[in-house]
């Protein structure tokens, strides 16, 4: 594996992430436009929103086992191909009935799956010591949602409601294209006969989800994400309104500031990765966790907003982008690479599922107290838990990565370190 080709896969898969990003983030910020044309009530709207999130967040578990059985890129190609069947539906029914709208709700949603299946592939075609950093890079894609996000309305009032999901689907039709003339998935490393890989006695998924939830480094990473996605759900979708009720600050000012929040998250990936490559993934996973702990304390409080500006925010950022980073980092060392993608897909499975619950315990948090307080204080006590998990990983002493079975097999027993 050349290093030419290893940067051309990383390239692509980014591609694919950041699109498939982007489809999934176009349902949301359209729901209010189609509220008065379709007779949205409050409930529809509300299933609207969440389908999409829940397809995507429970689909990643098989995609993820899928792309470990058949490769990542057969499923680089269902998912995208899915998508743009998910784009074409909404942009043809989408806006003209409800069950084509909730249809092509449901259809979207498998974009979310992306990730479990990029993160295998990087992972196989950055085997050695620059596997974080490439997942890094990886991680940028999340900026797709963002695009998605900020263009949609736009595009929708200019030029119509078909045009956010046909100016969606040119990229992805060159995705497509690419992904299926020029993509292929690294080599897999041989196994010894009847270890799972082997292609004479393939396992089923049942039996390989029922090893992975036997691992350490399952619950370790799931818990390390799932206060990770807790946070930066809190503190990005839902910051617009966080600031509003908190601070009594301007839509346009909260917005800009959830914008700002969401890059410097999403850029701080590659750095994270870096740091997990040089120093091995516990250590800066401890530290970025740690630190992200802190801010949550700290914002528990509602300081000034000037604190939050220039204190907090960029702290939480900092640190979320840095620890996500490092948590799958962590993943690729200590998983065998044919079990990868099923363990991301559990990990961020059950992450998902804890961003969904964090904004109920904010809702509720400022419904009983008037405040955010008590719900930001569960949310500190849950990441200084996982600060603590990743002390004694990083406390550990190194065991082999993937390539080595073995050597990886001590690490799962004994945790993630």
């Amino acid at each position: 594996m050349s290093i030419a080709d290893r940067r051309w896969m990383l390239a692509v898969a980014l591609l694919g992430y950041l699109v498939t990003a982007w489809a999934w983030a176009l349902v949301d910020p359209l729901v209010p436009l189609l509220r008065g044309p379709l007779g949205l009530s409050p409930l529809q709207q509300a299933l609207v929103v969440a389908v999409p999130v829940v397809v995507g967040t429970l689909g990643r578990i098989p995609a993820g086992a899928l792309a470990d059985r058949f490769g990542g890129r057969v499923v680089f190609l269902l998912v995208a191909a899915a998508t743009l069947v998910a784009l074409l539906e909404l942009a043809v029914f989408g806006h003209r009935s409800v069950p084509g709208l909730m249809t092509g709700a449901v259809l979207v949603g498998v974009a979310g799956s992306t990730f479990a299946v990029a993160v295998p592939f990087v992972s196989a075609w950055f085997p050695g010591p620059h596997r974080g950093l490439a997942l890094g890079v990886l991680g940028t894609g999340l900026c797709g949602s963002a695009i998605g996000g900020l263009t949609a309305v736009r595009l929708a009032e200019a030029h119509g409601m078909v045009a956010p999901y046909l100016v969606t689907a040119v990229p992805l039709v060159a995705f497509l294209a690419l992904a299926g003339s020029v993509v292929r998935d690294a080599p897999r490393p041989a196994r010894p006969p009847g270890q799972p890989g082997q292609p004479g006695q393939p396992p089923g998924v049942r039996r390989r989800l029922a090893t992975a939830l036997r691992w350490g480094t399952t619950w370790h990473a799931a818990a390390w994400y799932s206060a990770l996605v807790a946070l930066f759900v809190t503190f990005s979708n839902a910051l617009p309104l966080y600031l509003a009720n908190a601070y009594d600050l301007a839509a346009a000012r909260a917005g800009d500031l959830m914008a700002a929040f969401v890059l410097l998250a999403v850029f701080m990936r590659p750095v994270g990765g870096r740091l997990a490559d040089r120093l091995s993934p516990p250590r800066p996973l401890a530290v970025a966790l740690g630190a992200v702990t802190v801010a949550t304390a700290v914002q528990a409080g509602t300081p000034p907003v000037a604190v939050v500006v220039f204190g907090t925010l960029p702290v939480l950022a900092v640190g979320l982008g840095i620890a996500s980073t490092a948590v799958l980092a962590q993943i690729g060392a200590t998983v065998p690479a044919d079990m990868v993608g099923l363990v991301v897909g559990v990990v961020t499975a059950v992450a998902g599922v804890a961003g969904f619950v964090s904004q109920l315990l904010m809702a509720a948090s400022f419904d009983r107290f008037a405040s955010y307080g008590p719900a930001l204080c569960v949310l500190a006590a849950g990441a200084a838990l996982a600060t603590a998990s990743a002390v004694l990983s990083a406390s550990r002493p190194a065991v082999g990565g993937s390539g080595s079975v073995g050597g990886s097999a001590a690490g799962r027993r004994g945790g993630a370190g």
